[in-house]
């Protein structure tokens, strides 16, 4: 991890970091090779063209970035944390009744079929 991102994970409230923790190991499972930056001010994962920014806020931990009709299945059934286009935001409350597995299918709408 670059310092930069390092400094904006060491910067998370501790009540968050288990979520963005959670995310992170997430995306690092599904692709082990993607690059991580800063952009936009909040750390991106990067697999060949396609990205997925993973910001954390006051409210908890939002996604952006995920190809929308390739998440739909997520956005179907949890439409109460999309937010604006291309949002999800989870709040730790939230996040515990969304599995892994439907947080990976997000992960991959988003970052499938860039290069490694």
């Amino acid at each position: 991890m670059d310092a930069e991102v390092q400094t904006y994970v060491d910067g998370i409230a501790p009540e968050l970091r288990p979520l963005f923790d959670r995310l992170h190991r997430l995306i690092l499972a599904a692709f082990p090779k993607a690059s991580l930056v800063l952009s936009y001010g909040m750390p991106t994962y990067r697999v060949g063209s396609r990205k997925l920014h993973v910001g954390v806020w006051r409210h908890g931990v939002s996604v952006y970035g995920w190809d929308k009709d390739r998440g739909a299945d997520f956005t179907s059934r949890h439409p109460n944390l999309v937010s604006g286009k291309g949002t999800v935001r989870l709040r730790p409350q939230d996040a515990a009744d969304v599995t892994d597995d439907e947080l990976g299918d997000l992960i991959r709408a988003a970052l499938a079929g860039g290069s490694t």
